[in-house]
């Protein structure tokens, strides 16, 4: 396996861009004397759909801004990159996502010591859910990352004759202001249960940082939950690249 060092600086840009503005409006709507604060739901989606544009400005004329460990699994299952792609992919994915929350720790820094709520805290890094089901909170990432992948796939192959042929794989493939809107609309829709966080390296990453960092006044980084974040993703990202080529592929050839 050769690693093409070109992809991993370029996921790396893409998804530290993406967290440190995705976890940064949270910081702001969520943390004491922020002028942002409590701005409000379609806020913090909001901005995190054009944090999402932002990263796939950087990243998607080089690496195709995967971004997401969901997407590049699910690509991997389509057939659209090779296996031994993807732990360069995870690579730049999760390094990313450490350097952006990192960066949202400096830059809300006095503001975390300002803010009480040890929960608040959590939520600048990581997902949880309003009412604690596992079952159903494992089921809400599942539903909401195979529409982000299936959306993906679906554009992406628009007028290709074997249902695979993305130009470079990932995000990029919709195009920068699609995927946004995209990343919107699951939010707007499918967010209000787990806090929608679609994209393993996204809640991970942070999370982790959470637990590493000396945060002002923080509590537990809950990792009874963190599973649910990886795993329903993953499972997601899976169930939309078998159901694309089984299913949507087949049909439309017929």
């Amino acid at each position: 396996m050769v690693f093409d060092m070109n992809i991993i600086i370029a996921e790396i840009f893409g998804t530290a861009l993406l967290i440190l503005l995705g976890d940064g409006v949270v910081a702001g709507v969520l943390l004491a004397k922020s002028k942002a604060n409590a701005a409000g739901w379609i806020v913090i989606t909001a901005a995190w759909a054009f944090a999402v544009f932002v990263g796939v400005v950087v990243a998607g004329p080089i690496s195709g801004a995967h971004l997401n460990p969901a997407v590049t699994v699910g690509l991997a299952v389509n057939g659209n990159i090779g296996w031994d792609m993807v732990p360069q992919y995870l690579i730049g994915e999760f390094i990313g996502a450490f350097i952006g929350a990192i960066l949202v720790t400096i830059h809300y820094w006095d503001h975390f010591k300002a803010t009480e709520d040890k929960g608040l805290k959590l939520a600048v890094f990581a997902t949880a859910p309003n009412i604690r089901n596992y079952p159903l909170n494992f089921v809400s990432e599942v539903i909401g990352t195979f529409v982000l992948v299936f959306v993906i796939l679906t554009f992406g192959t628009n007028g290709s004759d074997d249902g695979v042929n993305i130009a470079k794989g990932g995000m990029a493939a919709l195009g920068a202001l699609p995927v946004a809107l995209l990343v919107f609309v699951i939010g707007m829709s499918l967010g209000g249960t787990t806090g929608y966080a679609i994209n393993p390296a996204r809640d991970l990453g942070p999370r982790i940082i959470h637990a590493i960092l000396p945060i002002p006044g923080k509590g537990g980084s809950d990792w009874g939950y963190s599973w649910v974040p990886v795993a329903g993703p993953i499972v997601g990202g899976i169930l939309a690249a078998l159901i694309y080529q089984g299913v949507w592929v087949s049909y439309m050839k017929m």
